[in-house]
């Protein structure tokens, strides 16, 4: 019951706020994440992302490194900590992806903002989809 009123607290709170609620379970160490620190270990295995993840392709001839920013978005909105380190693999470690999500993915939700800001110590602004999400936001008001 707990766990449900913490995600219900994340989910309906502003970014700023579900950070400071995130950060508790992150490790920055030297302003790099430690949450998948175990990273070059698992790609040893040579996980995969979940194929529901991307239901709609036909995975046979599937061009994941143009397709990088849906992956990556997908993952974030819906992977295990198993698609993760499949990012990692594919993308040139927590470096690589955290670089696809900074200059690349183009939607994502405010919880999932909130939720890559404080996994891979990114600022808000520093994002496309948020800086996106302001410009549309700036002509809704206008």
């Amino acid at each position: 019951m707990a766990e449900k009123q913490w995600q219900s607290n994340l989910i309906f709170c502003n970014p700023d706020r579900a950070i400071q609620l995130l950060m508790p379970t992150f490790d920055i160490v030297n302003n790099r994440c430690t949450m998948w620190s175990d990273w070059k270990e698992k790609i040893k295995h040579q996980p995969k992302v979940k194929r529901s993840l991307l239901w709609e392709y036909d995975l046979t001839g599937f061009d994941w490194q143009y397709m990088r920013a849906l992956v990556v978005e997908r993952v974030i909105e819906r992977g295990w900590d198993e698609d993760y380190y499949a990012l990692f693999s594919l993308y040139g470690g927590i470096e690589g992806v955290r670089q696809v999500i900074r200059d690349e993915v183009l939607l994502l939700s405010d919880k999932d903002i909130a939720f890559v800001c404080a996994a891979f110590n990114l600022k808000k602004e520093e994002l496309k989809c948020y800086m996106r999400k302001q410009s549309r936001q700036a002509l809704i008001n206008s």
